[in-house]
């Protein structure tokens, strides 16, 4: 590879594989304890839905499918009477603090008017009822996540009363452990955070007032930035995701320096971590990442791999949005300088067929990808890992990073042990 000292960006149009967005549901309806999500759409909604959690509808978690038939799409079913028997039913057996509405492909399709229906539901139902369309039309399944949280950013408070120093707002679905630990970081620098978005319970979703600040902590959540600053006028803080040991630094000491405060302990504290993840770091070291796209987490996790002095060949990724990446984009440049790595290639809607001819004269000892590609992939003695693991792993913050690590160096020992 021809080394250069600055990112090379190009957009192929390729199909992106990657799962449907209403996936969103089986994180969502855990971290939301009040909620209950119906996803309404077609039959094989349900059987993706049924595969991809791993419930069975007939259990009953705290989602469900209205199933859309051909009298439903031809119109010579009503909706609004639809929708209405079915809220009813989950008001009388679950009584949730909110209803979420989840579109499909087909509800846009045949253009079902759910936000005309929803305001006049809440008035018969008296419970709040979000419009979300994390259909498939998106380019990643994460980005149904980022379609929920747009639309939960409208149900938010306004606070009220001018407030001396503006509140901070996190946005972004972490385990509860993870956000604690997050949450505890910043109290240790003496910044109060005021709420996440999405909160464990609808009724206790955070006051945002204007002029607010938040930020995310995750680099799928684009939309979500986007409605917080246009709708809600708060302040957004861009800065490194908090993934790896140098993210979560950086990102902490973004949010101090826009509160005017000097964090302390910070580098000592990254300093550590790094020093516990030395075997995993012996390992990786020098070895050579090539990035499919699927999830997009690619940019912070490429970023942290050349951190730890792996080689970061291609980064393909389903959808790029360089202003809300753009910290994370200039600390990937950084990074590979400041430790000699190759300098790589970011692919928007990678061409999957010209993706693997490149992986294939490259022949990089790791390959990030897709479920569907895995399995070809090792048959030619390629190591691969499942993108999809990143997602549902815990790798925010300092005690996580070495969670990144497992994940990475697990196909790389396999190897070892074979060769």
């Amino acid at each position: 590879m021809i080394q250069t000292k600055e990112l090379s960006f190009e957009c192929e149009t390729g199909n992106y594989h990657t799962f449907c967005p209403i996936s969103c549901v089986s994180w969502l309806y855990q971290k939301i304890q009040d909620s209950f999500f119906l996803v309404i759409g077609t039959k094989t909604c349900g059987y993706f839905l049924q595969n991809a959690m791993g419930v069975m509808i007939f259990a009953e978690p705290r989602y469900a499918m209205a199933e859309l038939e051909e009298g439903d799409i031809s119109a010579q079913l009503n909706d609004y009477e639809e929708l209405k028997r079915l809220c009813l039913d989950i008001k009388k057996n679950r009584n949730p603090s909110v209803i979420f509405w989840i579109g499909t492909c087909t509800t846009e399709i045949i253009k079902m008017d759910l936000e005309g229906i929803a305001p006049k539901l809440e008035n018969i139902i008296n419970i709040p009822i979000v419009v979300a369309r994390a259909n498939g039309l998106d380019y990643a399944f994460t980005q149904g996540e980022d379609t929920v949280l747009s639309a939960l950013a409208h149900k938010c408070p306004k606070g009220s009363g001018h407030v001396s120093t503006p509140p901070l707002i996190i946005f972004g679905s972490l385990p509860e452990s993870t956000a604690n630990q997050l949450t505890i970081e910043l109290e240790k620098q003496g910044i109060q955070v005021n709420g996440w978005l999405p909160s464990q319970k609808y009724i206790d979703l955070p006051e945002i007032p204007e002029n607010a600040y938040v930020v995310g902590v995750n680099p799928f959540l684009s939309r979500t930035a986007t409605t917080l600053m246009r709708r809600r006028k708060a302040k957004l803080i861009s800065a490194p995701f908090p993934i790896g040991p140098e993210g979560t630094r950086l990102w902490i000491e973004k949010i101090c320096s826009v509160y005017n405060i000097k964090p302390t302990g910070l580098k000592e504290r990254e300093q550590k971590i790094w020093s516990s993840l030395k075997e995993y770091l012996d390992l990786v070291k020098g070895k050579s990442v090539f990035f499919m796209g699927d999830n997009l987490l690619e940019i912070s996790i490429a970023r942290f791999l050349a951190t730890c002095g792996m080689n970061v060949y291609e980064i393909g990724i389903p959808y790029m949005d360089k202003r809300y990446q753009s910290a994370e984009l200039s600390l990937l440049k950084e990074t590979c300088i400041r430790e000699k790595t190759v300098m790589p290639k970011i692919v928007e809607k990678p061409d999957n067929y010209n993706q693997i001819n490149r992986i294939y004269d490259l022949a990089p000892d790791l390959v990030i990808t897709g479920m569907a590609h895995a399995n070809p992939l090792e048959a030619h003695n390629i190591n691969t890992k499942w993108s999809v693991e990143f997602t549902f792993a815990q790798i925010h913050g300092f005690s996580n990073a070495g969670e990144i690590l497992k994940l990475v160096s697990k196909p790389l020992k396999r190897n070892l042990i074979y060769t």
